[in-house]
């Protein structure tokens, strides 16, 4: 190889090398400030959380902060995708590592509630209740819920794919139970079930969750037959 040709190719080799190492610390960068703005929401709310607080919390500059995500909408709008994402990952991740006498609904319910009541979940509910009276914010949240929706459906399909349950009713009741759950999750970040009441009634959604989607594995075959009347 000729010395011009080593140097192309070591300079390709090092403009290479140059953008992968730029759009690693850009990457790094991003997920700092999505992680602080995630932070924010949950420990100051939606009117306590500004750029100037997200880039301190991340430890960049406010120009690399306006320079990654120019105004606070923007940087809510990729946080908002960032935690949908944290969610369904972190359900996911939870549910695969349950010992297998545990890989049934009534596991899967414990997990959805450690979901709602962690940071992410606290987060994006901050962002559906402050979108009720903030016309700016509103749109971004309009369909927040379908979203979590669409997230929880789909990990339940997956983990329980044949129910014979009608095409209807698993998206109706698990849309129930959200509801719940977010009703619980409210009452839970204000005094942490002190009373126990919010395991109260999980242990009765476990109870009537358990009658309607048998432990995977358990077929109607396999189950003890009533005897007829004769």
């Amino acid at each position: 190889m000729s010395v011009s040709n080593r140097r192309r190719h070591s300079r390709r080799h090092n403009e290479g090398g140059s953008r992968r190492t730029q759009e690693e610390r850009r990457s790094r960068t991003q997920a700092r400030l999505l992680e602080a703005t995630m932070e924010c929401l949950v420990d100051l709310g939606w009117s306590g959380t500004s750029t100037t607080e997200v880039a301190r919390r991340a430890g960049v500059s406010r120009g690399a902060q306006q320079h990654h995500y120019p105004t606070k909408m923007v940087l809510v709008a990729a946080a908002l995708e960032h935690m949908l994402e944290a969610q369904r990952l972190a359900y996911e991740t939870a549910f695969a590592i349950l010992p297998p006498e545990r890989r049934n609904v009534e596991g899967a319910l414990d997990l959805l509630w450690e979901v709602f009541r962690g940071r992410p979940a606290k987060a994006l509910l901050e962002l559906a209740v402050a979108a009720r009276t903030d016309e700016e914010l509103r749109p971004l949240c309009r369909d927040l819920n379908e979203r979590i929706l669409e997230v929880i459906l789909e990990t339940f399909e997956r983990l329980f794919p044949s129910t014979n349950l009608p095409a209807d009713f698993v998206p109706t009741i698990l849309r129930g139970i959200f509801a719940l759950l977010v009703g619980l999750s409210v009452q839970n970040a204000l005094d942490d079930d002190s009373d126990g009441h919010q395991a109260a009634v999980l242990a009765q959604i476990k109870s009537v969750a358990r009658l309607i989607i048998p432990d995977p594995g358990v077929t109607a075959a396999a189950s003890p037959q009533r005897e007829r009347p004769t």
